[in-house]
């Protein structure tokens, strides 16, 4: 049986603060620790961004011209487009009060995933940044978080899309580790024996919005989450794997 357990009471996370470390105490005191063969740990990408300094003073940003254009287009803060724009290799939509773009880790997502909400005290003058580079941030904690018979978890490292064409967010993992991010079927068959030919399961963001669950989206404080008892498939796919090429987009 799927279980999924949020961590609780895990106090708030600072600049260089022992993530791993933390980590495991929020485990130990919940009781899921030691950890089991497939356990899967879904760490929210605010407490990761904020553990690797990944916060910015607004007051430190000069807006570019770009990004005062921009920003007049769609009626935001200079500041925050100018942070927009550095994290961004594209602007894929500008509108008043959506700002569309390609971080520049492939993910095509509002305000290059730049957040101001649930970010701490001074959060009004202050923005959190996606990590620099999350499957290694989660390869890091797996490698960690490994118990004294070395079973380590895999690690999902989470956040928060919308999507096109449907209304509301859900989870999605940014960074992986562990487990395969996607996993190809292609060349399987169903059970009437048919080929199928263009299957693949994007296994790390359902895990992502399965923990997104219990993890909430508001002022829940449920940085982490822990899945149990899935039969992961074989193999080891990075988060990374889930962004489809640039070459590969249909709506552009």
């Amino acid at each position: 049986m799927i279980a999924i357990h949020p961590l609780t009471g895990m106090p708030e996370i600072y600049a260089g603060d022992d993530l791993a470390k933390m980590l495991r105490e929020a485990l130990e005191t919940a009781g899921l620790w030691p950890i089991q063969e497939n356990d899967v740990l879904v760490v929210t990408q605010k407490i990761l961004s904020k553990a690797e300094g990944r916060m910015a003073d607004l007051d430190e940003v000069r807006p570019s011209p770009e990004a005062q254009e921009l920003a007049q287009a769609t009626r935001k803060d200079p500041r925050l487009v100018e942070l927009v724009l550095r994290e961004s290799s594209a602007v894929v939509r500008a509108v008043p009060h959506v700002l569309i773009t390609r971080h520049r880790l492939g993910h095509v997502m509002a305000n290059s995933g730049i957040d101001r909400s649930n970010i701490g005290p001074g959060g009004e003058e202050r923005a959190l940044l996606l990590p620099v580079d999350p499957d290694r941030s989660a390869a890091e904690l797996s490698h960690a978080l490994a118990g004294g018979d070395g079973i380590a978890p895999a690690v999902v490292i989470s956040d928060s899309f919308g999507r096109p064409w449907r209304h509301g967010v859900v989870g999605v993992a940014i960074g992986a580790a562990g487990l395969p991010a996607l996993v190809d079927r292609r060349g399987d068959e169903d059970r009437d024996g048919r080929r199928l030919e263009v299957t693949q399961i994007a296994l790390a963001d359902q895990i992502a919005t399965a923990a997104a669950l219990a993890a909430g989206e508001g002022a829940e404080s449920i940085p982490a989450v822990l899945v149990r008892g899935l039969a992961l498939p074989p193999g080891n796919a990075p988060a990374s794997a889930l962004v489809r090429p640039v070459e590969e987009d249909l709506f552009r």
